[in-house]
């Protein structure tokens, strides 16, 4: 009996902690709680301020509808302008993991100011319909959002559109289409809208130079996958809402070491390698565009019909551009820019104002006041955004003047590293930007920090070659850089690469030690006389500043694809071995105080991998091949063969 009763017991003992472990609620930190009770508190000011609608599906033209969340002053007879945000991102106004409301601050903000706030998923994303394309298209979904806002009865008719990256980036097509009531624009770190513009083919970020810039490789893996969880179309609204706080949609990927994915060869299986889901990256998708992006060349067709912005387009509304010194691609957004002021009307020209941060993609708001970038601190690079923003806003959307007029504003606030400072001009580059050209020397053995490489005042009478093997097997790694999106990849920013420059692959030229001081603001064009003795190959080029210690501060980077040589709408060219050719990088852009007792460099190789894809060097098409050639490439330079920097110097009166 007593065995019996011992067994029983522990039974039931066992029972006991099985359901206590089961039925248990797990314990909240202390820190948890604290949030969940500021979530609470801020969800609750809201409610009472405004007028509250959420999982409101929008109807396109298409029969296909988006999903926005609405919010409104609450005084019934009042019209209010709408700031709107238009995103592939989860913004579920419930954090399914916190057990509580998301951050409702900028929208309270945004409330309290007398705005409405709308913000709405692109198509194929959370529980808005469709499939996805990148950038959100077909542009009548942007133009069809803008309808509904505008025309609802608490609505003056004016709506500002805001956002970073991919918040941003639909926005310059859109604005390109003349749509009634959309007044004014903040786009902040928008490259991946820009198509073509100016010298630049990059096709939103996609290409550089003709390489596959490898950043969205790892961002569609989070980004397009198709084969989703859904709700039925007659889902009501109160159904969705409730619904939301237990499913946000939201994708949950096993963790990728993109360190080691983007080494996976073909390119174009480099997603499937990691069971990721099938979508426009290397598939045909039922879009407009057609998907299968990594089969495109810089002027396939397929970039002309989605949401890009191409420079046959013109944007006839007032835009405030926010970019930043280590962001994917400040040359195209700058071009951009200044293609805008040049092909607007008169009156909107006059009304482009431009940020650029020197701070990694869509970091402008975590500046400090010592802001370290990378490694290198560039000091207090602080601004106050969120006057700008609603300064900007009170402005175009309120007609709001009086202690406000920002025709006084600078049209152009540029942070210059190494004087770290915030300066003002009226254009870019800043008026007295003038050309200093350096060319490059060595007397053949320019490999790595030890050789003798040098930026001089003139060629060298005589060519001596510098010689080196890239073998795409054995990529020069990336190290720091103006990236970002390439998971734990590549780090952005800053970093000395005086460690690099132990390569034999890295040719290193670098001026004498400077005896006064100069400010570089503007663009940086390199050209190169070069030979292979491959068919294709790339050539690569980092800007330096080398500090007084030694230290190697990376500024900007670039790629140049050699079929692409001749242009992007021109037929391929190849090489012929030991001939030597011409070509200009894509202009590089930056803003650096070289102080005396400083020095400028530039680095040139074949690869900076994984920042770009590596060219296999055969000719073929890269992203199906798995097997490479070496190339033995040269840079040349002499009175024949005058390589060269040539960098844009301010002169301060």
């Amino acid at each position: 009996m007593r065995n019996s009763f011992r067994t029983s017991f522990a039974f039931f003992a066992a029972a006991f902690v099985l359901l206590s472990s089961v039925f248990a609620q797990p314990q909240a930190s202390t820190a948890d709680m604290e949030l969940r009770a500021r979530r609470n508190a801020i969800e609750a000011e809201l409610q009472s301020i405004a007028v509250v609608e959420r999982k409101v599906m929008v109807t396109m033209r298409d029969g296909k509808r988006m999903q926005a969340d609405i919010y409104r002053p609450k005084e019934s007879n009042a019209k209010y302008p709408t700031i709107f945000s238009r995103t592939p991102y989860n913004f579920n106004w419930w954090d399914v993991r916190l057990g509580a409301p998301r951050d409702m601050t900028t929208v309270l903000d945004a409330i309290k100011r007398g705005y409405a706030y709308v913000i709405m998923n692109e198509r194929g994303h959370f529980f808005s319909e469709g499939n996805y394309d990148i950038l959100g298209p077909p542009l009548t979904d942007g133009e069809d959002a803008i309808k509904y806002i505008t025309t609802k009865p608490w609505s003056n008719g004016k709506l500002g559109t805001i956002g970073c990256s991919s918040t941003a980036e639909w926005q310059m097509a859109v604005a390109a289409q003349d749509v009634p009531g959309y007044t004014a624009m903040i786009a902040q770190g928008f490259g991946a809208g820009v198509g073509r513009v100016g010298p630049y083919y990059e096709q939103g970020n996609w290409y550089r130079g003709g390489a596959v810039q490898m950043l969205f490789i790892a961002w569609l893996s989070g980004e397009q996958n198709q084969v989703r969880p859904t709700f039925p179309a007659n889902t009501s609204q109160e159904d969705l809402i409730r619904a939301s706080k237990s499913f946000d949609l939201a994708q949950q990927s096993p963790r990728v070491d993109w360190s080691k994915a983007l080494r996976h060869l073909p390119v174009k299986d480099i997603i499937k390698a990691v069971d990721g889901p099938h979508g426009i990256f290397a598939d045909e998708m039922p879009v407009a565009t057609g998907g299968a992006m990594i089969k495109r060349t810089p002027n396939d067709p397929a970039w002309y019909k989605g949401g890009l912005f191409h420079d046959n387009m013109k944007i006839n509304i007032p835009g405030f551009w926010f970019m930043s010194w280590y962001d994917v691609s400040v040359g195209p957004n700058l071009a951009l820019y200044n293609h805008v002021r040049k092909t607007a009307r008169p009156d909107i020209a006059d009304q482009q104002y431009a940020v650029i941060a020197p701070t990694l993609h869509c970091s402008y708001t975590r500046a400090t006041e010592n802001t370290v970038v990378g490694e290198r601190s560039v000091g207090d690079a602080r601004l106050n955004y969120s006057e700008l923003t609603y300064g900007w806003f009170d402005y175009f959307l309120k007609g709001h003047s009086e202690g406000n007029d920002i025709k006084a504003w600078p049209k152009v606030r540029y942070f210059t590293m190494g004087s770290n400072k915030w300066q003002a001009a009226d254009q870019w580059p800043p008026a007295g930007a003038e050309p200093m050209t350096f060319y490059l020397a060595s007397g053949g053995k320019a490999n790595s920090l030890k050789g003798d490489g040098a930026l001089t005042s003139a060629s060298p009478p005589i060519d001596a070659p510098d010689r080196f093997t890239y073998d795409p097997m054995d990529p020069v790694p990336s190290y720091g850089g103006n990236v970002c999106c390439t998971g734990n990849a590549v780090q952005g920013g800053a970093f000395d690469q005086t460690k690099m420059e132990e390569r034999s692959d890295i040719l290193v030229y670098t001026t004498d030690v400077l005896k006064e001081g100069f400010e570089l603001s503007g663009p940086i064009d390199v050209t190169l006389f070069v030979s292979s003795s491959a068919k294709d190959t790339d050539f690569t080029v980092k800007l330096i500043d080398v500090d007084e210690n030694g230290k190697a501060w990376n500024l900007d980077e670039t790629i140049q694809r050699m079929r692409y040589r001749d242009g992007y709408d021109k037929p391929l060219v190849w090489m012929e071995p030991n001939k030597v050719y011409k070509f200009k990088f894509q202009p590089m852009t930056t803003s650096n105080y070289f102080a005396p007792g400083h020095r400028l460099r530039i680095e040139i190789s074949s690869s900076n991998f994984p920042r770009f894809d590596r060219n296999m060097n055969t000719g073929g098409n890269n992203w199906d091949e798995v097997k490479g050639i070496i190339a033995n490439n040269a840079v040349h330079h002499s009175k024949q063969y005058p390589s060269s920097v040539t960098i844009s110097v301010v002169r301060k009166k």
